[in-house]
Formats: C-alpha cells, sequence, structure tokens
C-alpha cells in the first residue's frame, strides 16, 4: 500500500527502477572518457535528483513550489559537493590545481549561494523563523541547529580552499591543497549525516511537542525543569557569552592553523570544537 499509493512509496520505485539503470549502465561501458557515455550519466543522475525531491517532505507540503525548490536545492549541493568529493579524494597529482580553481571557485560560489536562498526557502515550509529558537526543544531543531553550526566551519574551508590555497600555490607549486579539500569534504559529510537524521523527524509545531516531548537532548540541559510550554527565548548570561567567544576563538585558529602550516586534520577538530562550544553557547542562553 505504501509503495504504490503513497507519493513516497512511488518515487522510491522510480528512484530504485533508475538506480539499477544506472548501475547497469556504469557495468556495461568501461571507456568513461566518451561524450555520449557521460551525457547518459548525467540525466540518469539527474533523474535520481528528481526522484529525491519527489519524496521530499517539501514536497509533501507545498506539492509542486515544494518539489521545485527542494531539486534546485539538491541540485546545486550535487554539482558544488560532487565536484568537490571526486576531486579531493580520486584525482591524480596537483599540477592543474590552479587551473581547476579558476572555473571551480565561482562554480562552488554560486552553486553556495543558490544552496542557501533554496535552504531557507525549504526551511520556511516546515519553521516559522520567527519560532526558530522555539524548535531546540524537538529533536528536529536539535539538528537543524548542528546543521547550521556546521555550515559556518564549511565557509571557513571553503574561504581556505578557494582564495587561501590560491595564493600559496602562486608561490609554491610543490604545495599540496588536498588535505584541505578532503576535510572540507568531512565537513560536509557530517552535515549530510545530520540532513539525512532530519529526514526522519516530525516538522515542529506544537502539536508535535505535545504529542512526542521534548527532545532527550535539549531535556538533558534542563533536567528537573519545567518543559510543559513550547516557548523559548535567548537571554544573555555569562556562560553563554563565555562559549560564544570560545566559539569565536576555535572558528579563528582554524585560519591560523592553516597559515601557521598545522597539518589539516588540526583544524577539523578545531572546527568539531567551534560547534560543541557554539551549540552549548545557544542552549546554554535559553530561557
Amino acid at each position: 500500500m505504501v509503495l504504490f499509493t503513497f507519493e513516497v512509496g512511488k518515487a522510491w520505485i522510480f528512484t530504485f527502477i533508475v538506480a539499477t539503470i544506472l548501475f547497469i549502465f556504469l557495468l556495461s561501458f568501461k571507456d568513461q572518457t566518451n561524450r555520449k557515455f557521460l551525457i547518459v550519466g548525467l540525466i540518469l543522475t539527474f533523474l535520481l535528483i528528481l526522484g529525491l525531491g519527489w519524496a521530499s517532505h517539501a514536497t509533501s507540503i507545498e506539492h509542486l513550489k515544494g518539489f521545485i525548490t527542494h531539486t534546485t536545492h539538491f541540485t546545486a549541493v550535487t554539482v558544488w559537493i560532487g565536484i568537490l568529493l571526486m576531486v579531493s579524494w580520486f584525482s591524480k597529482g596537483t599540477s592543474n590545481w590552479l587551473n581547476f580553481l579558476k572555473w571551480f571557485t565561482p562554480v562552488a560560489a554560486v552553486c553556495f549561494g543558490i544552496t542557501i536562498i533554496s535552504g531557507l526557502v525549504l526551511m520556511t515550509f516546515v519553521v516559522d523563523f520567527a519560532s526558530y529558537t522555539d524548535t531546540w526543544m524537538l529533536p528536529y531543531g536539535q539538528l537543524l541547529l548542528i546543521k547550521h553550526l556546521l555550515i559556518i566551519p564549511l565557509l571557513v574551508y571553503a574561504t581556505i580552499n578557494s582564495i587561501f590555497i590560491k595564493k600559496k600555490l602562486q608561490t609554491d607549486l610543490s604545495f599540496n591543497p588536498k588535505p584541505w579539500t578532503r576535510v572540507e569534504s568531512l565537513v560536509v559529510l557530517l552535515i549530510f549525516s545530520v540532513t539525512a537524521a532530519l529526514g526522519h523527524q516530525s516538522p515542529p509545531s506544537e502539536s508535535t511537542f505535545k504529542n512526542e516531548g521534548p527532545s532527550k537532548l535539549f531535556s538533558y540541559f534542563y533536567q528537573g525543569q519545567n518543559l510543559q510550554a513550547f516557548h523559548v527565548e535567548l537571554t544573555l548570561n555569562a556562560t553563554g557569552l563565555s562559549l560564544l567567544i570560545l566559539s569565536i576563538l576555535f572558528i579563528w585558529l582554524t585560519i591560523y592553523a592553516f597559515l601557521k602550516k598545522a597539518p589539516a586534520f588540526t583544524t577539523f577538530l578545531l572546527s568539531i570544537l567551534f560547534v560543541f562550544s557554539g551549540y552549548l553557547a545557544l542552549i546554554w542562553s535559553i530561557k
């Protein structure tokens, strides 16, 4: 009944069929430099993106508008992050990196802009901006907050990989930029993981709060307090301010570590510490 009567079920069947065709296609054609091979592969991949848009929360809420917005959002992400992942982990050598950055940097900037705009539109389908902090009491809001915090170090790595590394390569052709793009891709995978978890949560609302109760993570920080009202306000206090300053320090150290030639993975740990301290700064600044 789910597969043949629900839209998400129909989208799943569509995705399964297209994915199977793509799998057979990849096994059948070994010459992956052939232009016709590339075009067919791109078409099948785009059909998979359409299938994901069809099965999204946005489509179930806003139908055509939701489908177009989610498809646009994920297409931009696919172009930007798909290229980043392939080049970071599977490219051979770095001799053409400057030429790569000349065209990839503007492509990534455009895709990022489209991703942010379409992402904000998608957010309005399920979250009212005026009650954004209220959603933090629910699992959906907790995951959304963590996702938004992860986007900040992603922006930092995108700046490092597009501007700082370009300047570095202009003076030192032996510099290897791959570790830095790989760290950026790890942050992206964390964002994808949080986004996947978001897809399994109920949209935030007062009825969701009444039926399911507050998030276990949120309840952990506010044990013994009255959590009956679906309302959260930010307020300035010493603990929250101290943690906010600490989080800013961690994000600054991420850039400083690159300038001082520290290992790329060190900056990844600093980014995680930024998200952790930034999260605590916000959670402990509410009433």
